[in-house]
C-alpha cells in the first residue's frame, strides 16, 4: 500500500509542480510542470539550453541548485522564492538530486513545489493509478522509442499530435521495426489511455477464426458456438491494433471496412448491429501500394486507414541507432539480470555495425539478451554473439589489397581509391547520400564532389539510387 502511495507522490503533476533535470554541463534534459499551476516557461524554451539562461534569477556562487550541480550532492527541502506561470513570486521547497548512470554522474534532478501563503494546510494528494500503472507495467510508451534519428525523433513529435485525436492510422514497417509499440504508444497518449488496447496479428490465426475472433459469435450460429464478444466489442472505448492486415482474407478486410464505416458490429449469427466506440490502428508489413496491386489489401480499405500514415525505417537504414540502441539494452538487462556488463568490443561493435539487421530491433535486442546469459567478462565479445551473425558479415572493402606498392599508382591516386571505398562503405550503410554527408560532417554537395571528381570509376553507378 504505502508503496503505491510514494509511486503516486512521485509523480509531475501530483505532488511537485516542476521537475526538471539537467546534465553535468548544467543544461536542461527534461522539463515538466503541473498544469494546474503552469510553468514560468514552456518545454520548447527550457530543453536543450543552459539553466542560467532560462532561469537568469538564479545567481552563481549562492544558489543551491548550482552548488548541487558542482558538488554532485542532494540538498532537500530548501525555501526558496520561484516565479510562476504569471510572473508571481511563490514559497516553494526545492530538493535535487544526483543521477546515476552506471555508478558515473550524469546531472541532477530538481523537484519544486509551490505553497500557498497558508501552507499548513497543504496536503498530499494520493491518485490511485493502479488501473493505469497496471496497463503500462505490460505495454510501451513513447518513452519506449529509443532513437537518435533525426527521422525517427520526428515520428515522435508526429505521435504526440497525432495521439489527440480518433483518426484512424496505418503503420508501414518491416517485421522487428516497432509497430506495435507506435501502436501502444499513440493509445497510452491518448485521451483512450485509461481504455483497453486490444492487439491481434491478422496472419496469426486462420481467417475462419478471425473473423469470430473479431467481430464475435452468438449461440447456435455453428456446432459448438456459444455467446461472446468479438475484439472490436471488447475495444470499446479503447484502441483496436490490427496488425498485418495486409495478410487478412479480402472478404474479411470489406466487413472490417463496414465496421469502422459505420461504427457497428454484427456478430456471427447475430441479427442486432451493436454500436462501438473504438479507434483502429493498423498496419502492413509491405508496401501498401504493392500490397494493393498484389491483391493482398483491399484499396478502399486502405484509403480509409490511412487517415494518417507512419513508415518505420529498418535498423539498417538509421545506422547511428545501432550502438545507441546496443548500449540502451545494455543497460536494460544490466538491471533486469542485476549484471555490470560495461559494453560491447571493438570487434563486435563493428559487426554490430556492418550487419544488415533483417530481424531490425527486436534482433538487436534478443542478441543483447543472448550475450548476458554466456558474457564471461564484463564486455561482449565476439565469441559470445550467434554464429549467423559472424557468417552473414557484409564484406567490406580491403585497405590490405589497396595499399600494396603498385608502380603505376601515385601516391594521390592511391589515396584517392582509398577515400572512395570509404565514401561507398559509409554510403552504403546510409539511407541516403545527406545522411551519409551527415554522419560524414561535410556538406551534401563537398561529398558529391569527391564521389565524382573521378570520371574513370562507377562511382556514379552506385551511388545513382541516392538522393
Amino acid at each position: 500500500m504505502y508503496r503505491e502511495d510514494a509511486e503516486s507522490i512521485f509523480t509531475t503533476g501530483n505532488f511537485f509542480d516542476e521537475l526538471c533535470i539537467i546534465d553535468q554541463g548544467g543544461v536542461i534534459r527534461f522539463y515538466e510542470a503541473c498544469p494546474i499551476n503552469g510553468a514560468p516557461v514552456s518545454v520548447d524554451e527550457a530543453i536543450g539550453k543552459h539553466i542560467l539562461e532560462v532561469f537568469s534569477a538564479l545567481e552563481p556562487g549562492t544558489n543551491e541548485v548550482l552548488q548541487a550541480l558542482e558538488e554532485r550532492k542532494a540538498i532537500c527541502t530548501f525555501h526558496d522564492y520561484c516565479l510562476n506561470y504569471r510572473d508571481e513570486a511563490w514559497p516553494g521547497y526545492i530538493s535535487t538530486f544526483p543521477i546515476m548512470r552506471k555508478k558515473e554522474f550524469v546531472g541532477i534532478a530538481i523537484a519544486l513545489k509551490y505553497l500557498t501563503p497558508d501552507y499548513s494546510k497543504e496536503y498530499i494528494q494520493i491518485q490511485d493509478n493502479s488501473f493505469r500503472r497496471k496497463r503500462f507495467d505490460t505495454g510501451y510508451t513513447i518513452d519506449d522509442i529509443i532513437t537518435r534519428d533525426p527521422y525517427m525523433n520526428q515520428l515522435k513529435e508526429k505521435i504526440r499530435k497525432v495521439s489527440r485525436r480518433d483518426s484512424t492510422v496505418l503503420i508501414q514497417g518491416s517485421t522487428g521495426t516497432g509497430k506495435e509499440l507506435v501502436a501502444q504508444s499513440i493509445h497510452y497518449l491518448s485521451p483512450r489511455s485509461t481504455g483497453p488496447f486490444l492487439s491481434q496479428n491478422c496472419s496469426a490465426i486462420p481467417d475462419n477464426l478471425l473473423e469470430s475472433t473479431l467481430f464475435g459469435t452468438e449461440k447456435g450460429s455453428f456446432t459448438g458456438a456459444v455467446t461472446n464478444q468479438g475484439l472490436l466489442e471488447l475495444a470499446n472505448g479503447g484502441t483496436l491494433f490490427l496488425d498485418e492486415i495486409n495478410s487478412m482474407d479480402m472478404a474479411l478486410q470489406s466487413k472490417i471496412l463496414t465496421a469502422i464505416e459505420s461504427r457497428t458490429v454484427r456478430r456471427l449469427g447475430g441479427h442486432e448491429d451493436i454500436r462501438i466506440n473504438i479507434r483502429i490502428i493498423a498496419a502492413v508489413n509491405e508496401d501498401p501500394f504493392e500490397a494493393i496491386k498484389n491483391h493482398h489489401l483491399r484499396s478502399d480499405l486502405f484509403y480509409r486507414l490511412n487517415v494518417v500514415n507512419f513508415h518505420l525505417t529498418d535498423l539498417k537504414d538509421r545506422p547511428t541507432d545501432i550502438l545507441y540502441l546496443t548500449d540502451y539494452y545494455i543497460n536494460y538487462y544490466n538491471q533486469l539480470f542485476d549484471m555490470d556488463i560495461k559494453g560491447i568490443s571493438e570487434d563486435a561493435a563493428d559487426l554490430f555495425t556492418s550487419h544488415t539487421w533483417p530481424g531490425n530491433v527486436r534482433e538487436l535486442r534478443n542478441i543483447i539478451e543472448g550475450a548476458f546469459n554466456v558474457a564471461e567478462t564484463d564486455l561482449i565479445t565476439v565469441s559470445d554473439l550467434p554464429e549467423y551473425l559472424k557468417s552473414a558479415r557484409k564484406p567490406q572493402f580491403e585497405t590490405e589489397d589497396l595499399l600494396k606498392p603498385q608502380s603505376y599508382a601515385s601516391f594521390h591516386a592511391r589515396m584517392e581509391e582509398l577515400e572512395q571505398a570509404f565514401l561507398l562503405r559509409t554510403i552504403d550503410s546510409c539511407r541516403s547520400k545527406a545522411a551519409a554527408a551527415e554522419l560524414l560532417d561535410i556538406t551534401p554537395q563537398a561529398l558529391n564532389y569527391k564521389l565524382h571528381r573521378n570520371p574513370k570509376d562507377s562511382t556514379a553507378d552506385r551511388t545513382e539510387g541516392f538522393k
